[in-house]
């Protein structure tokens, strides 16, 4: 729910801001007057779509990985690297909020003259990104802790379907 809630948020930031730079050529080529906010607001919602795509790249398992060491590790292997990496994923999550809250306070009695209003909000993407990537990470800790079945991304969907893939490399002889 939050995922899809922050993807579909993404979206619309995205139209938005399309809207905007549309917006800023029309004035700037046809009126001759282009309004000082459009860019400034156009980079600002980038911001926010940047980090809650990324969140929900994260919830979905689709974040930067090297996966070739989990095509031959055991099951057992697997999972431990996955929750190292997801441990990774939480403290790089952690430090977003930790220091995006600090460039927040740093900048929150700046103001941004073309939009009016504070500095801070050009970081609060970064916390905002932060929680979602720690909540999302979090989830997928606990959901593997208590046995869920969280990492299909590399598994093979059934056991089945591992024993077709073995007679299938026997056959091409690209089984090691």
């Amino acid at each position: 729910m939050i995922s899809t809630t922050a993807l579909w948020t993404a979206g619309a930031g995205l139209v938005v801001m399309t809207g905007m730079v549309a917006y800023q050529v029309y004035c700037r080529y046809v009126l001759n007057d282009s309004p000082s906010w459009t860019e400034p607001g156009a980079v600002m919602l980038m911001s926010w779509f940047i980090f809650l795509g990324a969140a929900v790249g994260v919830r979905e398992n689709n974040h930067l990985g090297f996966d070739i060491l989990l095509y031959i590790l055991p099951r057992g292997g697997k999972r431990v690297l996955r929750m190292i990496s997801d441990l990774v994923i939480l403290t790089f999550g952690l430090g977003m909020i930790y220091y995006g809250l600090q460039l927040v306070q740093l900048t929150w009695n700046a103001i941004l003259p073309s939009l009016g209003i504070s500095g801070a909000f050009d970081y609060m993407p970064v916390v905002g990104g932060g929680i979602l990537v720690s909540l999302f990470t979090i989830e997928r800790i606990v959901l593997r802790l208590a046995g869920a079945p969280v990492d299909e991304g590399l598994e093979l969907a059934s056991p089945e379907a591992e024993v077709e893939l073995d007679a299938a490399s026997d056959i091409t002889g690209t089984k090691g």
